[in-house]
């Protein structure tokens, strides 16, 4: 793995938390963490080390987040077959 492919994925997971519908239960937290990531971002940017340690941190909670999220979508087949 390379040295941007952490930050690159950090990016498009601050992208998808920030999709998240603020309906959902986990818009609060998503926005939080998308806070955070967006901090180390702008660090990575600049050029300032950021510990890979934090990075992995970041990322396994967005993937987390997210994965809770689409739990809670419902399933539109299983509702039609209900009708």
């Amino acid at each position: 793995m390379t040295d941007n492919q952490p930050i690159a994925l950090l990016r498009l997971l601050a992208a998808r938390l920030e999709r998240l519908s603020v309906d959902s239960r986990w818009a609060r937290r998503a926005s939080g963490l998308r806070g955070n990531i967006i901090k180390i971002l702008e660090q990575a940017d600049i050029g300032e080390p950021v510990a890979a340690m934090r990075l992995d941190l970041l990322t396994d909670t967005a993937f987390d987040i997210l994965r809770r999220a689409a739990q809670d979508i419902p399933d539109l087949e299983a509702l039609h077959k209900k009708r």
